[in-house]
């Protein structure tokens, strides 16, 4: 039997999201583990500033959908076509949290960025998951530079 079964692999959608991919796609290879893509898009209210500008519904329903299209190709991308994708809304670290603990998660894979000067001081995505996670939590180093 299996530490891990259920692998959630929560992606930015950057150019990081293959790195850190293809780290939890190797470790399900290894363990015999499901792996579920999450991304979450965190809106941002939006003030009306004139006619010109979009109903914010119709703006968050294309972002969402965007969001989902570049998450299937990404999951194509890392041979993982055959895997549930999710696209949630909300607070990415709340929604984090949420979905891993709805989904009986036994890890979340997140990409880690590394950290210098007053950033060190920023509560980052990472660090809160890893404290209110109902699991175990794996992050990839990412964006060395």
């Amino acid at each position: 039997m299996s530490v891990y079964r259920r692998i959630l692999l929560v992606v930015d959608l950057t150019e990081d999201s293959l790195i850190i991919g293809r780290r939890a796609q190797a470790l399900a290879g290894v363990l015999g583990a499901e792996v579920e893509l999450l991304h979450v898009v965190e809106f941002v209210p939006v003030e009306p500033m004139g006619e010109t500008l979009m109903p914010s519904v119709q703006i968050e329903d294309e972002l969402l959908e965007r969001a989902r299209q570049r998450l299937a190709t990404l999951a194509g991308e890392l041979g993982m076509a055959g895997s549930a994708t999710r696209v949630e809304a909300g607070n990415v670290k709340s929604e984090i949290v949420r979905v891993a603990r709805e989904r009986n998660s036994d890890l979340i894979v997140l990409g880690s960025r590394e950290r210098h000067g007053l950033s060190i001081l920023v509560n980052f995505t990472e660090d809160t998951v890893l404290h209110a996670a109902p699991c175990d939590v794996l992050a990839v180093r990412v964006g060395r530079g």
